[in-house]
């Protein structure tokens, strides 16, 4: 009887991770999008962690929705719109992983490490367990708000890097005679589609639906919040309060742009000699150590030999 017992239990154990790698496998397949301004879908990676575990943030809606996490569900609502994801997550599913992520990953974390230390007691699993899970469990916390912090950091570094070219091509439209929304939608139309190309869609697409481009421009420079396009949209807002011309406008800030990624690239370049010297220290010096001492070490452990 109990080796009928724990024939079932094998078998039940192996059925359920067969079906737990299945849902995993599954839900790393599965494609996520999101809608444009102009109906087209792009698509957004999420991590696999997050797909596994969507299904599951209804369950904390309860929780969540307390007064408690209202500011924190805003700023991720904000950071999300900001990153791109807007319609991809909420901010409450957000929040949700948060939580899940620790608690369930976490536990899936403990449970590995407290078995390896069962079957290997002599190893580090064993001696260090608790730290090791505490350690995971912490890693699993912070993951969420990490990815989302670098999404958000490489689209505004993305917008940053194409805005100077574009600016400069609706500067050129502009002076030529065709007037700005116009030259948006051209530029639209022909450049590849990227995180600077989608803001600027969705302004026009506000502009055609009967916003005016003092409130599209500032809805714009709100809801990405990167410092240069903030920067041009406020700029634009005043050249239309005050009656300037948007050519010359355009212009101006073309300069200060240009500008602007002249003086990051110095900075960046001062910063090189700093940043090389930790690689150096630990990578470079011990090698030529191993190199120049090694063959003296060798030759004087076969004297004592």
């Amino acid at each position: 009887m109990p080796d009928a017992l724990s024939i079932a239990m094998t078998i039940a154990w192996a059925a359920a991770a067969v079906g737990l790698a299945w849902y995993v496998a599954s839900a790393a397949a599965e494609v996520t999008y999101v809608t444009l301004a102009d109906g087209r879908r792009q698509a957004r990676a999420l991590p696999v962690l997050f797909k596994v575990l969507l299904p599951f943030v209804g369950n904390l809606d309860a929780l969540v929705s307390r007064q408690s996490f209202a500011k924190r569900i805003a700023d991720s609502d904000r950071m999300l719109v900001s990153s791109g994801l807007e319609g991809l997550l909420s901010g409450r599913e957000f929040v949700a992983l948060e939580m899940l992520c620790p608690a369930v990953v976490g536990a899936v974390w403990c449970a590995a490490v407290l078995s390896l230390g069962a079957v290997m007691p002599e190893s580090v699993f064993a001696s260090s367990a608790a730290t090791i899970c505490a350690f995971g469990v912490v890693a699993f916390a912070l993951m969420p708000g990490m990815w989302l912090k670098g999404e958000l950091r490489r689209r505004h570094a993305a917008i940053m890097k194409a805005l100077p070219f574009v600016l400069d091509l609706l500067t050129l439209s502009v002076e030529a005679g065709m007037d700005f929304i116009s030259a948006l939608q051209r530029n639209c139309q022909t450049r590849r589609m990227d995180p600077l190309n989608e803001e600027l869609l969705r302004m026009v697409h506000e502009i055609q639906l009967g916003s005016s481009r003092r409130d599209a421009l500032r809805a714009m420079a709100d809801r990405v919040g990167q410092a240069d396009l903030r920067s041009l949209a406020h700029a634009l807002v005043q050249a239309d309060e005050f009656g300037v011309s948007i050519g010359a406008i355009l212009r101006i800030q073309s300069d200060q742009l240009r500008s602007r990624r002249f003086d990051r690239a110095e900075k960046l370049a001062a910063e090189a000699p700093t940043k090389m010297l930790g690689p150096l220290m630990l990578c470079i010096f011990p090698a030529v150590f191993v190199i120049l001492l090694g063959p003296v070490l060798i030759q004087a452990i076969d004297g004592i030999m």
